[in-house]
């Protein structure tokens, strides 16, 4: 039988992604198993399995995945609308597990606890996105809310939209943060200046800026931690 055309049904048993996962748990599973569940199925020519492995292939790999669009997705012959659905909520659904408190009432007392809430979401970005976390008198979570998308510059993230929504939503303090889509956290001197002006306009209206962090790929830039603030 030509390789391409071995459909899961034609695997053994302990080789098909569903029957593995049972018996072996998930962690035991490709990234390309693992998607093939969601996809339940591939295409006349290829096993959902082989499906799958092209697909996070055409995508840049498993880390690209989340920024595929629905219309990407359904690129790819035996990827119909509700496929490529199921696959963008699976994606959320693991993005936003990643970056959510183990309590929700919890504070945020460390740079590492406050850059866990955005690492998922940033490290992998193109586009520098410029956000906010508000806390309340005992440094627990308020909201999250995305300021900017594009280069950090000062005319960006200008105080007066960095400072409305904590004014308006009582906030005590925030801590600021942006990704490097370089991956490379360290601060540039643009940075720098646009921190020490948040700071200030902060320290004006009695919004204490905790801290600023730099989110890169699988690492951050605390300017409290490196005594920056």
């Amino acid at each position: 039988m030509d390789n391409k055309s071995i459909m899961i049904k034609d695997l053994p048993l302990e080789e098909r992604p569903r029957e593995k996962l049972k018996a072996l748990g998930a962690d035991a599973l490709s990234n390309a198993e693992l998607l093939a569940i969601l996809l339940r199925s591939g295409n006349k020519n290829e096993s959902a399995v082989q499906l799958a492995t092209k697909i996070i292939s055409r995508g840049g790999g498993l880390r690209n995945l989340p920024q595929l669009s629905l219309e990407d997705l359904q690129e790819n012959k035996g990827i119909g609308p509700d496929k490529a659905v199921m696959i963008k909520a699976a994606l959320e659904m693991g993005s936003r597990l990643a970056t959510t408190p183990r309590e929700e009432n919890s504070s945020i007392t460390t740079p590492r606890q406050a850059a866990d809430l955005f690492m998922e979401e940033l490290r992998y970005k193109k586009k520098e996105y410029f956000k906010i976390l508000l806390l309340n008198t005992k440094n627990h979570v308020i909201s999250r809310e995305e300021i900017s998308v594009g280069s950090l510059s000062a005319s960006i993230v200008h105080p007066r939209e960095i400072f409305t929504l904590p004014l308006r939503k009582s906030a005590a303090s925030i801590i600021l943060f942006h990704n490097h889509p370089s991956g490379d956290p360290a601060p540039s001197q643009e940075d720098l200046e646009v921190t020490r002006r948040l700071v200030d306009a902060g320290n004006i209206l009695g919004i204490a800026v905790r801290d600023h962090i730099i989110i890169g790929d699988g690492c951050f830039f605390s300017f409290r931690e490196k005594g920056l603030l």
